[in-house]
């Protein structure tokens, strides 16, 4: 709270600089691709191969213990999110003999949960993840640098 204040008090121009200062010591603290799990990877790659949009990838090993990584793709619509959340199923357990935890929300489909235990899975439909904004909510999180190719 202190810290918002201070923030808001601050000339624009400080402000600027200062948030200038913070979005970049958060890219310098990206992690990068190559550090990921292979379970991690393939995710991320069935995601893309079946069109998801907006991939990303949030490293939480420093702010939390309940797992390593999310994964958030979005879908254009119902269809698309069980697809890629069939793909990422099918794909993990076929090349590394992986079933998730549990799964949620496949049948509505706005939201599929897929968890893992050292990663958890977010696949929206577009409108729900701008509602909930995952990335905004663990924005302390780092950021996984993602290759342009899957």
């Amino acid at each position: 709270m202190e810290d918002t204040l201070k923030e808001k008090s601050l000339h624009p121009a400080v402000a600027e600089t200062v948030e200038t200062a913070e979005i970049a010591a958060k890219s310098e603290r990206a992690t990068p691709y190559t550090e990921l799990d292979e379970r991690v990877k393939l995710a991320l790659h069935c995601a893309d191969e079946k069109k998801g949009i907006g991939i990303s990838a949030l490293d939480l090993r420093e702010i939390t213990s309940f797992t390593d990584f999310f994964i958030v793709v979005s879908g254009l619509n119902t269809r698309q999110v069980q697809a890629i959340s069939d793909e990422i199923e099918v794909q993990v357990k076929k090349q590394l003999g992986e079933k998730p935890l549990r799964i949620e929300g496949h049948s509505t489909a706005e939201w599929v949960l897929m968890d893992y235990g050292d990663f958890v899975v977010h696949i929206f439909e577009n409108k729900t993840r701008d509602f909930y904004d995952l990335e905004r909510l663990w924005r302390d999180a780092r950021k996984v640098e993602l290759p342009k190719e899957l």
